[in-house]
């Protein structure tokens, strides 16, 4: 089996603050906690393609997830890496067109499902989470284009470090113990992330590691100087 149905209570969940669903009225979250589905996705499953249309949208309980376009030579460029409590699909669903990237877990996941109709129902009938919707898409917008500014302008090391920073925040999330969140990643996702080849990006944390920016462990990597490479993706 690729994946398993799980029961889920929104009431319960250990994300729902950190959640866009986090602020919905009593009302509300009982009747997207009615009719949700939740399922456990192994790793390396695509959740959805590029050019389908989206019935729903998607709560990450647990797991991450990658978000992808791939090119017309076939290489993927990683856009995005979701997390627990995010939300994913329903930016392509409101505007009623195709998914224009495809989803993929990294590690296994558990996804809640919340059917068109009832997350517009939701969306029509609570007011704050309509601010909270529209407040995220504006965050998105801004998000993506500094993405493309970076991919267009930058230099690939300066790429590569501010990705490194962004990976320890998103990781970081599951790591309560000591804050030195390890990034887990193949170096090939991780170059698509960056936008370069497998080979600069192995050659770049080679020089990362040589500068005590970093270490390394297989394929776990752990920031050491969070400043050093704030300065060197000009983040300051």
């Amino acid at each position: 089996m690729r994946s398993r149905r799980v029961d889920i209570e929104c009431g319960l969940c250990s994300v729902r603050d950190s959640s866009l669903f986090g602020g919905l009225c009593s009302e509300s979250r009982e009747e997207i906690n009615r009719n949700k589905s939740c399922t456990v996705y192994k790793k390396n499953q695509v959740v959805f393609h590029e050019g389908t249309r989206p019935l729903g949208v998607f709560c990450i309980n647990s797991g991450k997830i990658k978000i992808y376009k791939t090119g017309a030579e076939g290489k993927d460029q990683i856009i995005q890496i979701l997390k627990a409590g995010d939300i994913m699909g329903y930016r392509a669903m409101l505007s009623e067109d195709q998914y224009p990237v495809s989803a993929e877990t990294l590690e296994e996941a558990t996804l809640c499902f919340i059917p068109k109709s009832d997350f517009l129902h939701v969306l029509r009938e609570d007011s704050n989470f309509t601010q909270t919707i529209i407040k995220s898409m504006s965050r998105d917008l801004g998000s993506m284009a500094d993405s493309l500014t970076s991919l267009a302008q930058k230099p690939v090391r300066e790429r590569l470090a501010g990705a490194l920073l962004m990976l320890k925040e998103t990781y970081g999330a599951d790591d309560q113990s000591n804050g030195t969140a390890e990034i887990n990643l193949t170096r090939e996702d991780l170059a698509n992330i960056v936008g370069t080849a497998t080979e600069t990006l192995i050659r770049l944390l080679h020089d990362f590691k040589e500068d005590k920016l970093i270490e390394t462990q297989g394929r776990k990597i752990k920031v050491l100087e969070d400043q050093k490479l704030i300065r060197i993706a000009n983040l300051y």
